[in-house]
C-alpha cells in the first residue's frame, strides 16, 4: 500500500437515470475503499466524470431539441446529485466532453501516431439506408461469432465478454431494418504490437484477480485484433488531422483518458503536479465485468503506446452484475429500480449494507432480492448491530446516569472480548486490502453478535460481580464498531458516534483506533435514540408490485 491512491470507477453515461445496477459494482465498492484509505492516512482521491459522447447521446438529443451539450450538461448533474444522495463521496466529479479531456485525447492519439502506433485503413461499414447514418457499434446488434449469443452489441458481446471481429447476423438498433455496407476511411490502433508487454503486465501484476488474468491472458494468445477508433458521426472528440470533418474518436478511445485528465485538473486546482502524482500513487479502476476487455487491453496499450508517461492500473477490482428479483435489469421493461427512486423510500445506509453483503470480490452475478433486503436489514443491520448500540448505550444510561464505569478484574469471558477489540483492526485491515469487502462487513456483524451474547452471558441487569467490566468493554466495542462501519455506512456511524458522546467527525479517526480500548471510565454517554426503523411488509410488497407495470 502506497501513501498515496487514485481511485477511478467505469465512467456513467449520460443517457439516463442511475439504478442500482449502477452503484453495486463499481461506485460504491470504490467509495467503500476510498473511505477506508483515508482511515488509512493515505492520500487519496475519487476521481469520476460523465461519458459525454456517443450516437446514442446525440439520437436523444435531437429527439428532445437540445444541443448535445445541454443534454449531457443536464445528465451529468442528475447523476451527481443522485451519487451524493447515496453518499458516493467524489473527491472531483468532471466529464468526458470537457475541453481538459479534448485536448488530453488529441495529445495521446498525436503521441501514438508519431511513434507509429496508429494507421488508416478503408474499411467496409454498416451503413442503415432507412436512418442515413453509418451505425456505430452500439447500433449493430446480432449473433457473437465466439459462443452464437444473440441481440449482442457489435463492440462487446455481453454474454462471453470479447470484441465479436464482426457481428452475425446485423440488424439496426434504431428501427430493425438490415443495414449495408459501404466503405469509409479509419484511424486504427495497433493493438496486437502489445500482445507481449500486455502478458508481461498481466503476469507480473499480483493485485489482479487471477480468474480474470487467466482469461484475459487467453484473449492475447489466441491474437489480439487492431483497433478500429476512429467513427464517422459529429458528436466526439474531433480527430486533429487536417481537413478530416465529422470523424471523431470512438468512445472507448476518449472516454477512459477522462481517468487521468480528470485527475490532472483537480490535482492542479489543489497545487499538486497531476503526473507526478499519478506516477506516484496506487492506481485503481473499479468496474463491472462487461467491460473487462477493454480496462485490460485497450487502456494498458495505450498508455504503453505513450512510453508509460501515466504508469498502468495496480488494480482493477472487476465484480459481476445485478440482477433484480432473479432476472436480468432492464430498464424497457421497467424492471429496474431507480436510485433517486428506493433513496425517497430507504435510508442510503440500507442500501449500502445490503449492497456490501452480498456482492463478494469475484465476477459472479449478485442478486437484489426485495424480500432478501428486508431481513437482511431487520435481522443483521437492527437485529444485530443496532441491537447492540441500543443495549450497550441505553444500559450505561439508565444503570450509571450515562457514565463508563470502571471495570473490575477481567473474568475468562472479559479477557475473549477485550482480546476480540484488539484484534479486530487487523482482521478487517487483511480484508479490505484485498478489497473483501463482503467479508469484512461479514466480520463487523460477527464481532457485534459476540457482543450481543456477551452481554446477555454477563446478565449485567442483575448488577452482580462483573458488570462494570461488562458494559466498560460494550460501550469500547460499540466505539470500535463505529469506526469500523464507517466506509460502509458513513451516516450511521456519525450517528453512533454522537451517541457514544464522542465529539468531531467520525470520518477523520483513524483506522487503528479501531482495536484501542480508548473510552474511559467517568465518561459521559451522549442522548441516545433508535439508529434504524425496520422494514415493513407492506412497503416490500408494495415495491414489488410496482416492478415490470407501466
Amino acid at each position: 500500500m502506497r501513501s498515496k491512491a487514485i481511485i477511478t470507477s467505469a465512467l456513467p453515461y449520460s443517457n439516463g437515470e442511475i439504478h442500482l445496477g449502477h452503484v453495486a459494482s463499481t461506485y460504491l465498492p470504490a467509495d467503500v475503499t476510498t473511505r477506508y484509505l483515508k482511515q488509512k492516512n493515505v492520500e487519496v482521491y475519487y476521481i469520476c466524470a460523465s461519458d459525454d459522447y456517443g450516437t446514442p447521446i446525440l439520437i436523444q438529443s435531437e429527439k428532445e431539441k437540445k444541443s448535445p451539450e445541454e443534454y449531457v450538461e443536464y445528465w451529468n448533474k442528475r447523476d451527481h446529485d443522485d451519487f451524493t444522495s447515496f453518499d458516493i463521496n467524489f473527491d472531483f466529479f468532471y466529464k468526458t466532453s470537457s475541453v481538459e479531456n479534448n485536448e488530453f485525447v488529441q495529445y495521446v492519439f498525436k503521441k501514438l501516431e508519431s511513434s507509429g502506433h496508429i494507421y488508416q485503413n478503408d474499411i467496409v461499414q454498416f451503413y442503415c439506408k432507412t436512418d442515413k447514418k453509418f451505425l456505430p457499434d452500439r447500433y449493430v446488434i446480432g449473433t457473437c461469432p465466439y459462443c452464437n449469443a444473440d441481440e449482442q452489441y457489435s463492440d462487446l458481446c455481453e454474454k462471453c465478454g470479447r470484441v465479436p471481429e464482426e457481428i452475425g447476423n446485423p440488424h439496426c438498433s434504431i428501427c430493425g431494418n438490415t443495414p449495408v455496407k459501404e466503405k469509409t476511411n479509419h484511424y486504427f490502433f495497433k493493438l496486437k504490437n502489445f500482445s507481449d508487454q500486455l502478458l508481461e503486465y498481466l503476469e507480473s501484476n499480483n493485485n489482479l484477480q487471477t480468474d480474470v488474468k487467466k482469461y484475459v491472458q487467453n484473449w492475447i494468445k489466441d491474437g489480439l485484433i487492431d483497433w478500429d477508433i476512429t467513427r464517422d458521426i459529429s458528436w466526439g472528440v474531433p480527430v486533429p488531422v487536417d481537413n478530416v470533418e465529422n470523424k471523431v474518436f470512438y468512445g472507448w478511445f476518449d472516454n477512459h483518458l477522462a481517468y487521468i485528465s480528470s485527475t490532472i485538473k483537480f490535482l492542479k486546482s489543489i497545487g499538486k503536479d497531476g503526473k507526478d502524482f499519478w506516477n506516484d500513487a496506487d492506481i485503481y479502476h473499479f468496474i463491472g465485468k462487461d467491460i473487462i476487455y477493454h480496462h485490460y487491453l485497450f487502456l494498458p496499450a495505450m498508455r504503453l503506446g505513450i512510453d508509460s508517461e501515466y504508469k498502468l492500473p495496480d488494480f482493477i477490482p472487476t465484480r459481476g452484475h445485478l440482477t433484480l428479483q432473479s432476472k436480468k435489469i432492464s430498464k424497457s421493461r421497467n424492471w429496474y429500480i431507480g436510485l433517486k427512486d428506493f433513496l425517497q423510500i430507504f435510508p442510503s445506509d440500507y442500501l449500502r449494507f445490503y449492497l456490501v453483503s452480498i456482492n463478494p470480490y469475484s465476477q459472479d452475478d449478485l442478486n437484489f432480492d426485495w424480500d432478501e433486503f428486508s431481513t437482511k436489514i431487520n435481522s443483521e443491520l437492527i437485529g444485530n448491530l443496532g441491537n447492540l448500540v441500543n443495549r450497550a448505550l441505553g444500559f450505561t444510561v439508565k444503570t450509571f446516569d450515562g457514565l463508563v464505569p470502571k471495570p473490575e478484574v477481567y473474568d475468562e469471558l472479559d479477557i475473549e472480548s477485550e482480546k476480540m477489540i484488539k484484534e479486530l483492526a487487523d482482521k478487517l485491515d487483511e480484508l479490505l486490502q484485498k478489497n473483501h469487502l463482503d467479508r469484512a462487513l461479514r466480520k463487523i456483524l460477527e464481532f457485534s453478535s459476540h457482543f450481543n451474547q456477551y452481554f446477555q452471558h454477563k446478565e449485567p441487569w442483575k448488577k452482580e460481580h462483573g458488570t462494570n467490566s461488562c458494559v466498560f468493554l460494550s460501550v469500547n466495542a460499540v466505539k470500535s464498531i463505529a469506526i469500523a462501519i464507517y466506509p460502509f455506512l458513513p451516516k450511521s456511524s456519525q450517528k453512533i458516534w454522537e451517541q457514544l458522546g464522542l465529539d468531531g467527525n467520525i470520518s477523520e479517526k483513524n483506522f487503528e483506533e479501531i482495536s484501542n480500548i480508548s473510552i474511559k471510565s467517568g465518561h459521559k454517554i451522549g442522548k441516545i435514540e433508535p439508529l434504524f426503523a425496520k422494514v415493513e411488509e407492506s412497503i416490500i410488497e408494495e415495491q414489488k408490485s410496482k416492478l415490470g407495470s407501466k
